[in-house]
């Protein structure tokens, strides 16, 4: 049992300093630096000039994260993978620790994911992120609707102006792609329905109904479902603040109960 207890004080002391602010803050400002180390290795100039100092920096940061994470380890346990954040990190790290040799050599790019570790230290981020996250499955019948459109009229396109313009519409494939550069409105005037004007004088009365419907409405419905999802998180977060305030209101009045309790009883032995 003493055996336990001092296993169970140790966790604690350990994860009084993990979730420390300063030990965060402390990590979140390696972060931020081992990100401008990372630009500046890509750097040829910083590499000739301290090339041998910022792989040292690299080299120690990446060994204070991967402290940070066996502590984390220790002190959840099994509570550790349950956090998506957890994972999250876990990953970032152990992207950076395989080998960047030979056909791995292209994995060295991926160190710069590191600075990804700033999205699950800061918790408005985090709360953005979530939102995202929530926003997914309403999005996905927004993104069949927009397939559904750009099909139809690709099959238009191809079969208006493919013989003209092959290399735009020859195909429903050329034709998606066109009309993707049309509802991006890249160059889409005087880079192709300019050019088919010429030919088919009311192209206009193709691509313009076009550019309203993907550009100006489908694609604003993805703007309004993440700002939906954002409003809902904010919401949510205000409920859970409400909540614990209120759990701790309870709490604290118990405990007020509680002493009232044991103040009266004290009262009554003296007085008998």
């Amino acid at each position: 049992m003493a055996e336990g207890r001092a296993e169970t004080g140790w966790r604690d002391r350990l994860r009084a300093v993990v979730e420390h602010r300063r030990c965060q803050q402390a990590i979140m400002a390696l972060i931020v630096i081992n990100a401008v180390v990372l630009g500046l290795e890509t750097s040829g100039t910083a590499r000739d000039s301290a090339g041998g100092l910022l792989t040292l920096l690299d080299g120690a940061i990446l060994a204070v994260f991967v402290v940070e994470l066996a502590a984390k380890i220790l002190v959840y346990g099994r509570r550790f993978p349950r956090d998506p954040w957890n994972l999250f990190d876990f990953f970032v790290v152990a992207v950076a620790l395989l080998p960047a040799t030979g056909n791995l050599s292209v994995l060295r790019a991926f160190r710069v994911l590191r600075v990804l570790r700033l999205v699950s230290g800061i918790p408005s981020m985090r709360r953005v992120v979530g939102a995202l996250l929530s926003a997914i499955p309403g999005m996905g019948s927004i993104v069949a609707l927009l397939a559904l459109v750009y099909y139809v009229f690709s099959v238009i396109a191809t079969r208006l102006y493919g013989e003209s313009f092959p290399e735009w519409f020859g195909t429903i494939g050329a034709s998606a792609y066109s009309l993707f550069q049309i509802m991006t409105l890249e160059s889409w005037s005087m880079g192709i329905v300019r050019p088919v004007m010429e030919i088919y004088p009311l192209a206009w009365t193709f691509f313009v109904p076009f550019i309203l419907t993907t550009s100006f409405t489908v694609l604003n419905l993805f703007i309004g479902i993440i700002v939906d999802a954002m409003q809902s998180q904010h919401q949510s977060d205000i409920e859970a603040e409400r909540e614990q305030a209120h759990a701790d209101a309870e709490a604290i009045l118990k405990e007020l109960r509680a002493l009232r309790a044991e103040v009266a009883e004290v009262r009554r032995c003296q007085e008998g």
